[in-house]
């Protein structure tokens, strides 16, 4: 099985950016599945239905969440309503959404897909750790799904290692999202497991983390509140990570890091 996985879409450009993308990927990668972390495609905060909807109908089948995942209040309303938006497994109990989708191919293949948000320098969460293991627990790899992927929403990369080591030969691919810049440590695992602390994000990098640069340097000089901070609007990259998996074990064959479009160097799996 061949699945892409997509870092934050950030604002406007991010969302043209993967839907200008993701078709012709489909075709020329021969994807079986596309993720995308789409915390961020509402003008840098959050997710609307409506904007979940076009990245469906561009192609990416399940958007994760975290952080901003409610700095639109229409989703809340209807996201029970968004099989293929999944939200933090680690939000308290009661609260919308699922943390975790499988989804089936045509050909009867599943995939599992668990998102969870990290608890080193973020807001206070249920155990990611326990959480993940319990939602796992409920599947196996290779037999009940072919395939499964966990989005480590967080912001410490140890916090990140450790949750791939803890799920190494239990999942075919764990990634980090949320720092918005891609790391070059994409590896399997010992066990079999892929993982990237970071997949980068679908943003102009010209920016602060995808925020227009003036706004985002003026809050660290003059340590006040300023104005609100807004996307930048150049040419994004589309960041992200291609893994293939064995259908018999649900492990990981190869994995390599994808960079289109903007300012980064380019990559393009050759698998």
């Amino acid at each position: 099985m061949r699945l892409l996985f997509l870092g934050d879409i950030v604002g406007r450009s991010g969302r043209d950016a993967v839907t200008a993308r993701v078709p012709e990927l489909r075709k020329v990668l021969r994807l079986d599945l596309v993720i995308a972390n789409a915390e961020n495609a509402c003008h840098g905060f959050g997710l609307s239905p409506g904007i979940a909807r076009d990245l469906m109908e561009a192609g990416v089948d399940v958007m994760t969440l975290g952080n901003h995942a409610w700095d639109r209040r229409d989703l809340i309303g209807e996201i029970d309503g968004l099989p293929a938006v999944v939200r933090p497994v680690n939000f308290p109990p009661g609260t919308p959404g699922q943390g975790s989708t499988v989804v089936a191919l045509a050909d009867g293949r599943k995939i599992l897909i668990v998102n969870v948000m990290g608890r080193l320098f973020m807001d206070a969460m249920d155990d990611p750790f326990r959480l993940t293991l319990d939602v796992l627990s409920r599947h196996r790899l290779g037999t009940t799904v072919q395939a499964a992927v966990v989005d480590v929403h967080a912001e410490a990369s140890s916090e990140k290692w450790a949750m791939g080591h803890v799920l190494d030969g239990k999942v075919s691919l764990v990634v980090g999202t949320h720092t918005h810049t891609p790391t070059a440590d994409h590896r399997i695992l010992p066990g079999g497991t892929a993982f990237q602390s970071d997949a980068g994000m679908c943003g102009d990098y010209d920016s602060i983390i995808g925020m227009q640069k003036d706004a985002a340097v003026s809050r660290f000089v003059r340590k006040m509140p300023g104005e609100r901070l807004q996307p930048a609007e150049g040419p994004a990259t589309v960041c992200g990570l291609l893994v293939e998996t064995d259908d018999a074990t649900g492990l990981a064959r190869r994995v390599a890091p994808l960079r289109q479009g903007g300012m980064l160097s380019q990559t393009l799996p050759d698998f």
